[in-house]
């Protein structure tokens, strides 16, 4: 199986970037989408109807914001999906999906952003906490493959210019701190586990022709129970893909 996580930062803007053409040539079984940025729900379906692909949107309250939506591939069994945690003031921004496989649960998951003057930083910390507590209750059910835009770089490496961002949003040492003890407590980040020390980044920012340069951050993940580690054969981040500030990741498993 293919699966591919992406945060196209608005999907009406990705549409007319081509993405269309783009399932069609990369073919996921599986799609997390992060930042759909589409709130009318009774039109997402009149407006996006993507062949193939049975399709779960869960956007935001808020017009214009967050939102995440995942595609599955027709003729691939779904045993249920849920939204949220339960927790109103997270729940309303859209921001998690929870698809039921016979193997594994898929969250689909677009984490706060800090926000530069990091006026979010206690609400995401909150968010992270919450997170935490949801995956590890289902993951005493079945193994858990997770994915989408953390907003957050784990370590130096995983970054461009580490030093100048240190304490900035996305580098801060609490969001660091926080994702280091996630994935102590049994979660495998797939990029890092399977490329070692390689050095690519998946989103970059408008500003100065940073993606040109590849002045980037690695900030998109897929993570799993440990124990499904062992059937992860690829991890992957599809650079060269436009349409978005962010970059396609994926993994393929057995």
């Amino acid at each position: 199986m293919k699966l591919i996580s992406w945060n196209v930062n608005g999907i009406r803007a990705a549409v007319r970037g081509g993405f269309v053409g783009f399932l069609e040539n990369e073919k996921p079984d599986i799609l997390g989408l992060q930042e759909i940025k589409i709130t009318d729900k009774a039109r997402v379906k009149e407006n996006f109807d993507f062949k193939d692909y049975q399709e779960f949107w869960n956007p935001a309250e808020r017009a214009g914001y967050s939102g995440t939506a995942i595609l599955v591939r027709e003729g691939i069994k779904i045993l249920e999906i849920s939204y949220g945690f339960g927790i109103e003031e997270f729940d309303k921004e859209g921001r998690v999906q929870t698809a039921e496989f016979e193997k594994f649960y898929f969250v689909n998951i677009y984490f706060p952003n800090a926000n530069h003057e990091l006026s979010r930083l206690e609400y995401k910390l909150r968010f992270n906490d919450a997170f935490q507590e949801y995956i590890e209750k289902l993951e005493k059910k079945k193994p858990v493959i997770m994915c989408g835009d953390f907003n957050v770089a784990h370590e130096e490496i995983d970054i461009k210019n580490a030093k100048p961002n240190i304490g900035n949003a996305g580098f801060t040492y609490e969001e660091r701190r926080w994702i280091g003890q996630f994935l102590k407590a049994g979660f495998i980040d797939t990029f890092r586990f399977l490329n070692g020390n390689k050095i690519q980044y998946s989103w970059w920012s408008y500003m100065f022709q940073a993606r040109a340069r590849n002045v980037g951050w690695r900030i998109d993940y897929f993570v799993v129970s440990k124990k499904l580690i062992k059937n992860i054969k690829t991890a992957f981040i599809l650079d060269q893909i436009k349409g978005s500030d962010h970059a396609p990741v994926g993994i393929t498993f057995k």
